[in-house]
Formats: structure tokens, C-alpha cells, sequence
């Protein structure tokens, strides 16, 4: 007997902009309605699978394609998986989605404005004053995604605005607010 194949839900954009606390939001809504799911994290996986790595365009391409290595083994096995990564280039991101069973590609986007007025840490303002090199969306290239699945701004729908309409296109019936 064969597992029925997962789905990855591939969360990319600039830092800050909303990746993680969306695909939180919605591993929780998944999880509370009993489907088998799994978040990766960008952060967690850079500190526990890619430790070692730097932020040249080689370790950062290693980094998303280990990324995508585990969500095909769990997603093979009937898992969604939930990654939450930067994955600041389009070749190398539409690499790994193509290799991948049913992903979505999701762009979690936000101006640079506003991703700096999120940014709790400063790491934008020093960035922008030269005192961090190779930051996605400043010294180096964050590129977009030409046709993502699903782009969602938020920097102009709140949280649970997305969070709708994340569920509406993975045909996910939203028990929680039915």
C-alpha cells in the first residue's frame, strides 16, 4: 500500500514580510483540523540541517535545495509541507518546485518600507547603512516570483485575510470559521 502524496506550500519573500507567521497560522489551522503536516522553517533548518553554510549565491542554493529535499521525502509520504524560506533566487526556487510533489508556490509580499518598519532586530537599518553584507532585498538580489501561485500583499490584508484565502486555494474547507 502507497501513501497518498502530501503537497508542499512553498513560502518565499523578503524577511519580514510575513513567511513565517503565515505558514504558522497555517500549520495550526491544518493541524487543529487533522491533516499530517510539517513546517520547515528557513531559520530552524538553516541552524540545524545547512549549520556551516554562508550567504553566498552557492550555500544559499545548497540551503534551499536541502530544504526541498526533506519536504519531497515528507511530502511523498502524504505529509503538506510547510516551508518558510527566503529562497531569494527564481532558477533555483523554480528548480526545486518542479522536482517536488503538488507544490504551491506562495509570495508573501511586502515592500522594503515595510519590512523595515517590521524588522524588530534593525537588521534592514544596518543593512541599508552598509554595516551587513549579502542581505536579501538590500546588498543582494531578492528575485520575485513571475507567477506564484498565490501572491499574497500584506502589507495591505491582515493575517487571517490571507490566512482565508491560503486555505481557499488549497481547497481547504475552514472548519474554524465556518
Amino acid at each position: 500500500m502507497t501513501a497518498t502524496p502530501g503537497r508542499v506550500v512553498w513560502f518565499t519573500g523578503l524577511s519580514g514580510a510575513g513567511k513565517s507567521t503565515l505558514a504558522s497560522a497555517l500549520y495550526e489551522r491544518l493541524s487543529a483540523q487533522g491533516e499530517r503536516v510539517e513546517l520547515l522553517d528557513g531559520d530552524a533548518v538553516r541552524e540545524n540541517l545547512s549549520r556551516g553554510l554562508g550567504f553566498s549565491k552557492a550555500d544559499r542554493d545548497t540551503n534551499v535545495r536541502r530544504i526541498a529535499f526533506v519536504a519531497g521525502l515528507l511530502a511523498r509520504h502524504g505529509v503538506t509541507v510547510l516551508v518558510s524560506a527566503i529562497s531569494p533566487y527564481r532558477g533555483t526556487r523554480d528548480e526545486v518546485l518542479a522536482g517536488l510533489p503538488n507544490p504551491v508556490e506562495v509570495f508573501v509580499d511586502a515592500p522594503l518600507s515595510v519590512v523595515t518598519d517590521r524588522d524588530v532586530k534593525g537588521l534592514y537599518l544596518k543593512a541599508l547603512a552598509g554595516e551587513i553584507e549579502h542581505f536579501t532585498g538590500v546588498s543582494d538580489p531578492y528575485e520575485a516570483p513571475l507567477a506564484p501561485d498565490l501572491h499574497l500583499r500584506t502589507d495591505r490584508k491582515t493575517v487571517e485575510v490571507c490566512l482565508t484565502e491560503l486555505l481557499e486555494h488549497l481547497g481547504v474547507r475552514d472548519v474554524a470559521n465556518a
